[in-house]
């Protein structure tokens, strides 16, 4: 029995490597100003639009985990993303974008925290919780791994077979995610549940909303990875405007996302290793905020390509990779029926800052990008000397 609940750790490295396989994220900028033809101020009201809709289902989304059980999430996670493609890509209209966005966004939430949830519970049941931050280290891998896979695709695609195919084409990953999933085996946790009702979902949710609101250790943590990570975010869709500027070609961009990714899998797998080279767990996390803030404030006044791409790389590197840390450290304190619920309460703060921020950004951009990345840096700078976390939260 051990044994079954262990195949689900490497399956579900296998359903976020393709449910992350996106080929539009090397050309996500073009895509929208070329064959969607509309501004780049629009194109972050859009990932506002679809953080928004993740704020408001990220709970009610994680609930239906502890409610219906995690592979029930992550299977119609997997088949919504399907159907907002098809949405997505049958005209190119801001009001249908805005349609696709919502679908992505539930798509998106019906996994954040299932996925984890299921994977510390079968953890749990083989008795390797120890090894939780090294597995959802590599669970973040075989994210990227996706990432760096469709990045380098995707550049290829648009050259041959336009923007709009990049998209289209995502729908093989996504099935070919949402069979697999189809084999998880869920954990006893969830099978041990009363009858379903739900007025004992309405009870899920509030239960596992309160243990978080009256967690401190919990909101210090939330707090430390939602902001952060908000700043961090704007990398993905400052980036190509940056490389445009300094002229790389749109075939390059590609490259350089896989770059991007590439270096985060170097960071996540080695963890470990830069918390003994630095000392203690906090430092980590201070670490990889500075690092992340100096970035910014380079690409701010920088022309010179190598040292864009650079900034470019260390600044997701660091800035997109802390996740997984916070993910093991929180873990420890939520007990397995709330954990999903509670999970998702984290990740729908995150959403909910990623959507302020790209909003402000959107609005600041087109006044100058550059005034906008030395405002973030600066922010993200002030916020890791901040930081209130002490090295007795964080816990392996």
């Amino acid at each position: 029995m051990k044994n079954t609940f262990a195949t689900n750790v490497w399956k579900m490295y296998l359903v976020r490597m393709l449910f992350n396989m996106y080929f539009i994220s090397a050309v996500i900028v073009p895509f929208y100003i070329e064959w969607g033809g509309i501004k780049f101020s629009q194109i972050l009201f859009l990932n506002a639009w679809f953080m928004a809709w993740n704020f408001l289902t990220e709970i009610p989304t994680g609930t239906i985990a502890d409610f219906l059980g995690r592979k029930v999430s992550i299977i119609l996670g997997c088949f919504v993303g399907i159907f907002g493609i098809m949405v997505y890509v049958s005209y190119p209209n801001l009001i249908i974008f805005m349609v696709g966005e919502v679908l992505f966004g539930v798509s998106y939430t019906l996994l954040s925290g299932a996925d984890e949830a299921l994977i510390y519970d079968s953890l749990k049941e083989t008795g390797q919780i120890q090894l939780s931050k090294k597995i959802f280290s590599r669970m973040e891998s075989f994210k990227l791994a996706g990432i760096v896979l469709g990045a380098v695709a995707g550049s290829f695609i648009a050259k041959k077979y336009g923007l709009r195919m990049t998209l289209t084409l995502q729908v093989i990953p996504l099935a070919i995610a949402g069979c697999l999933a189809c084999t998880f085996k869920e954990p006893p946790i969830w099978e041990k549940k009363p009858a379903l009702t739900f007025r004992s979902y309405k009870k899920i949710l509030s239960d596992g909303v309160r243990f978080f609101t009256g967690h401190r250790v919990l909101k210090l943590l939330t707090l430390d990875m939602v902001v952060v990570n908000a700043f961090a975010w704007i990398i993905i869709f400052f980036y190509q405007p940056l490389l445009k500027n300094v002229g790389v070609d749109i075939v390059y961009f590609g490259f350089v996302h896989a770059g991007m990714s590439l270096v985060e899998i170097i960071i996540i797998n080695n963890f470990i290793r830069f918390e003994g080279w630095l000392g203690a767990k906090k430092r980590l996390l201070f670490f990889s905020a500075f690092i992340t803030g100096v970035a910014f404030i380079v690409l701010s006044f920088t022309h010179y390509l190598p040292l864009v791409a650079a900034a470019i790389i260390l600044s997701a590197g660091f800035g997109l990779t802390r996740g997984p840390l916070f993910s093991s450290y929180m873990n420890k304190y939520i007990p397995s029926d709330k954990r999903a619920t509670v999970l998702s309460t984290t990740s729908m703060l995150r959403t909910l800052a990623i959507e302020v921020i790209n909003t402000c950004s959107g609005l600041l951009a087109e006044w100058s990008i550059p005034y906008t990345l030395l405002i973030l840096g600066i922010s993200t700078v002030i916020f890791a000397f901040l930081s209130r976390i002490k090295e007795e939260h964080l816990i392996d």
